[in-house]
């Protein structure tokens, strides 16, 4: 049984159910971002402030977005998180997660490139894991000219973002990527058959319901067969050893709270470095909601603070 919610999380949705909020599964994907856009601008804190914010294009022509944290010199070579995005890979872009992006840099004292990859369903699994593998590719290329140390790389994401980062993971031990030094996995997606017991548990009343997690595989990986990619299920890899250290957050109100945390077990059984943080009261999303649950500023902190430490040691995928 989950721990009582978080008052401020639960005021949150006793807020959005009195608003007739529809939930994502019953809209289109184009009615569900604009309606995730404008629910991000209102529940978050005030944009924190950045040393320098630089838009850029990858190879593909994919937007990017470079942000240095205060305090940072100009042409200081920074440790970088090359950052992915939450919202099902149906929704969410560089500005719904910025203050993520922005806080996360801040804290780590790391340069982030946040990816704009693109989304389902007009682009389909593997075109989400294809754009942010650029995007590591081209913070290594082009560590000199963005100001970062190509030593001192980590990827990161929440939910969605998190599937994605920890499939970056996975692809620079086997080679495909350049070296890692660090994983950041806020209550990521990591397996796509949905048959964790936490699934059951959500059919209604959450921030992230399990109809919501179906509708979100039915665009990005409608084909059962692709569910046993690793790149798409990291979870089902052979092996998890040899992978980039490892910072996992789960909340408990959340469908895939049992996912991440046999995640993180398994990382640690099969002899990767790993902190996994729980916060048993909290609900998924929480890290995009600064604005109306204080708590989750803390939860970024303690994340960012993991982030900078990764990216300071050795490490193993380094």
């Amino acid at each position: 049984m989950a721990a009582p919610l978080d008052p401020d999380c639960r005021r949150l949705l006793e807020m959005a159910q009195a608003a007739n909020i529809p939930a994502y599964e019953t809209l289109t994907p184009e009615a569900a971002r604009a309606q995730y856009a404008g629910g991000r601008s209102r529940l978050q804190a005030p944009q924190p402030t950045v040393a320098e914010v630089r838009e850029l294009r990858l190879p593909s022509g994919r937007a990017a977005r470079l942000l240095r944290p205060l305090g940072s010199a100009p042409g200081e070579a920074l440790p970088g998180l090359v950052f992915a995005h939450g919202g099902g890979w149906v929704f969410g872009d560089l500005d719904t997660h910025d203050h993520l992006a922005r806080s996360l840099a801040n804290g780590a004292g790391c340069a982030v490139l946040a990816v704009d990859y693109r989304l389902a369903p007009e682009h389909r699994f593997p075109a989400a894991v294809e754009d942010v593998a650029e995007a590591v590719r081209f913070a290594a290329a082009e560590a000199r000219a963005l100001g970062l140390d190509a030593r001192r790389l980590a990827v990161g994401g929440d939910s969605a973002g998190g599937n994605l980062a920890a499939v970056m993971a996975l692809m620079a031990r086997e080679g495909a990527l350049p070296p890692l030094r660090f994983q950041l996995l806020l209550y990521p997606v990591v397996e796509m058959a949905q048959t964790h017991d936490s699934m059951a548990r959500f059919e209604a009343g959450a921030a992230l319901t399990t109809p919501a997690m179906r509708w979100f595989r039915a665009h990005y990986a409608p084909d059962p067969a692709s569910w046993n990619d690793w790149r798409a299920s990291p979870l089902r890899a052979a092996s998890l050893a040899g992978v980039a250290p490892a910072f996992v957050l789960t909340v408990g109100h959340d469908p895939l709270v049992d996912e991440g945390r046999d995640y993180a077990a398994r990382l640690e059984r099969e002899g990767v470095a790993v902190t996994h943080l729980h916060a048993a009261d909290m609900m998924h999303g929480v890290l995009t909601m600064t604005g109306f649950i204080p708590r989750a500023a803390l939860l970024i902190e303690v994340a960012a603070r993991a982030l900078r430490e990764g990216l300071a040691g050795a490490g193993e995928g380094a």
